[in-house]
């Protein structure tokens, strides 16, 4: 791996993933940029290319695809110089669990889950053995707000703060770095695709905000990056709320209240 590494996104044809490559590209990393709109990436590569005197590829993928996740899954096995990885990728759906189509579900779940699952774990036993590099994934503050509504969306979320926290704790010691980033609504297409008109709502940050707060807390090295979150103390009190029932599970009978006194 290069002492300044390559980084991978998905996504990153706009929205976040694309704000990612240029601050990337600013900081002196090449790129590989993944995404299914051919042209907006070429685009994209071109002036990065010209902007910051950088290596850009482009790598075509639909991530509803296996063959196309395992082509890019095989480029992060191979490329030696790739040491960070950005999850970005994501879809949405409008609608409610009743209404949405399995096959919509299954789509979401392709890009939202199985998708980062097989490129995280592309990567992961590579960069453990250098003994450095990043994995940062793109979650949800949906993914802790089961009274948002979204259900099947912030369910995707919410593997992925998990997901994210369990590697933390897997690969930190061998000096592999994952953050788990989570947005609240940002001005980004997503909402165009999922049928929602994003200037009927309110308290929506600018993409270009949220990655650069995003990368503050990569630079810290933070397992949990939550930009609109301004009370720091609340996650980590719920953090510390969740580490405290830890050892309560180990138990041999019930709790008291679900013992049946009746009898």
């Amino acid at each position: 791996m290069t002492l300044t590494p390559a980084v991978l996104i998905t996504g990153a044809s706009s929205g976040i993933g694309a704000v990612y490559a240029q601050r990337f590209a600013a900081r002196g990393h090449n790129l590989v940029l993944v995404a299914r709109d051919v042209s907006r990436l070429e685009a994209l590569a071109e002036r990065l290319r010209t902007q910051f005197a950088i290596a850009v590829d482009i790598l075509a993928a639909d991530l509803t695809q296996p063959v196309d996740v395992e082509r890019v899954a095989q480029r992060l096995r191979d490329d030696q110089q790739i040491g960070i990885l950005v999850n970005n990728a994501g879809m949405s759906l409008s609608g409610t669990f009743a209404t949405q189509t399995s096959a919509d579900i299954n789509r979401l779940l392709a890009v939202n889950l199985s998708a980062v699952v097989t490129l995280a774990h592309a990567i992961a036993p590579r960069l453990a053995t250098a003994g450095e590099g990043a994995i940062i994934n793109i979650s949800s503050v949906v993914g802790l707000a089961p009274e948002f509504g979204m259900t099947v969306y912030g369910a995707s979320k919410a593997f992925l703060l998990f997901l994210s926290q369990g590697l933390s704790l897997e690969l930190g010691s061998s000096g592999v770095y994952v953050q788990a980033v989570l947005p609240a609504a940002t001005r980004t297409e997503i909402w165009q695709r999922s049928g929602v008109d994003v200037d009927t709502l309110s308290g929506v940050m600018d993409v270009e905000e949220l990655v650069d707060a995003a990368l503050v807390g990569f630079d810290r090295r933070e397992a949990v990056t939550i930009p609109p979150l301004h009370n720091e103390q609340q996650w980590i009190s719920f953090n510390q709320a969740r580490q405290a029932m830890l050892p309560e599970f180990r138990q041999e009978h019930p709790a008291a209240r679900y013992l049946n006194t009746s009898e």
